[in-house]
């Protein structure tokens, strides 16, 4: 088995237990790989042991709580996004459609966020970002799409999930594959 299967089966099974478990799941075949590409990690992953890492089966709100923790610490995100969730309920694109920008800066996200997570919310309800799609699309399609977004915007944190996602949802589209 080599590692574009490995991503291929971990993105199935992501996708299948995003729906049904609450954790992410991977195999000790995974495991090895990445301690035999990097004596480093495989120090600490043989230190730390399995990790049990939550996923959330809502894309849309698991999006929408990625942009919100952007360049803030995890407690202000934890505050923020639990501020958002006790003030609409639920999130999701008409909660954050009918909240509008300045209700949701006042959860305590920037304006740039609101608009970027209101902008997010329009572009799923109307159907011009296909946000089931998402699973459907190949790493290197969405890492092109995020390495263009940095280059498009001279921001280079790569690994950055709501900076690639913002990607998507630009209006000028920076890359042939958006």
């Amino acid at each position: 088995m080599n590692y574009d299967n490995i991503i291929l089966q971990s993105k199935s099974r992501v996708k299948e237990e995003a729906e049904t478990s609450v954790y992410f799941s991977y195999d000790e075949f995974a495991t090895e790989y990445l301690k035999k590409k990097d004596k480093r990690l495989a120090e600490v992953i043989d230190r730390i042991g399995r990790i049990e890492r939550e996923v959330d089966g809502d894309l849309f709100a698991s999006i929408v709580h990625h942009i919100i923790g952007q360049q803030i610490s995890t407690k202000a995100q934890a505050t923020i996004w639990q501020r958002l969730q006790e003030g609409l309920g639920s999130v999701n694109a008409d909660t954050i459609l009918t909240s509008g920008i300045d209700r949701l800066q006042s959860f305590g996200m920037t304006y740039r966020k609101a608009a970027y997570i209101t902008d997010f919310a329009l572009k799923v309800k109307n159907g011009a970002f296909d946000l089931q799609g998402l699973w459907d699309k190949s790493d290197d399609a969405v890492i092109a799409g995020c390495f263009t977004y940095y280059v498009h915007r001279s921001t280079f944190a790569f690994g950055n999930l709501a900076y690639m996602l913002d990607s998507f949802f630009l209006d000028e589209k920076p890359h042939a594959f958006l």
